[in-house]
């Protein structure tokens, strides 16, 4: 039976690691904001406040990491109360807003815990976002990234930003490193195909 969530079949070139063996050595996922955790919309009444819309089960699949030992973290170019406060509900302990390079803030954000970028899972959605892409151990994009993010990512999600596209990348991490415990939930509803390199 064809699996529900069908990875790009593309890995840098550089990589002789698979996608598989990729996400069984995440040790810290980073994820944007704007278009990933949100639908990318931006919402203000007319007082001026900003709103902005979460997914739920983006949350808990953030959570889910958590109890799995992996960090969590948020890296953005905005900087906001509102992410603040669901970064605070969340307890993700690594919170940046106002990166403007974002690979240096993951990758020194990954020395402090001892990982290499090898050991980080990226997903963002646009330019600002390519670079770091480029560099982690697996990347990811929602189902409407722009389409340069999706030309360099190795896992296009089915879901698009702000409807559960973090849940599935979640979903794929538990489910490649946690084959006999407990939070193997999902019961592989993903392959993942043999590595090669990209043209």
């Amino acid at each position: 039976m064809a699996s529900r969530l069908t990875p790009r079949r593309k890995i840098r070139p550089h990589s002789a690691v698979s996608p598989l063996s990729a996400l069984r050595g995440i040790k810290l996922f980073a994820t944007d904001v704007d278009g990933v955790l949100t639908d990318a919309g931006m919402y203000y009444a007319e007082s001026g406040d900003e709103w902005k819309k979460f997914n739920t089960r983006d949350g808990m699949g953030i959570k889910l990491l958590q109890r799995a030992g992996i960090i969590t973290a948020i890296v953005t170019q905005e900087q906001t109360k509102l992410v603040a406060r669901r970064a605070e509900k969340l307890a993700i302990p690594e919170l940046h807003q106002g990166v403007m390079d974002k690979l240096t803030a993951i990758r020194e954000m990954a020395a402090r815990y001892g990982f290499s970028l090898k050991q980080v899972a990226y997903i963002g959605d646009d330019v600002n976002d390519l670079e770091a892409l480029k560099a982690v151990g697996f990347s990811a994009s929602p189902a409407d990234g722009l389409p340069d993010i999706v030309a360099a990512v190795d896992y296009v999600c089915r879901k698009k930003g702000g409807e559960g596209a973090v849940r599935e990348i979640v979903e794929m991490i538990l489910d490649a490193q946690n084959s006999n415990s407990k939070f193997k939930i999902y019961n592989s509803k993903f392959q993942v195909p043999r590595s090669r390199k990209r043209s």
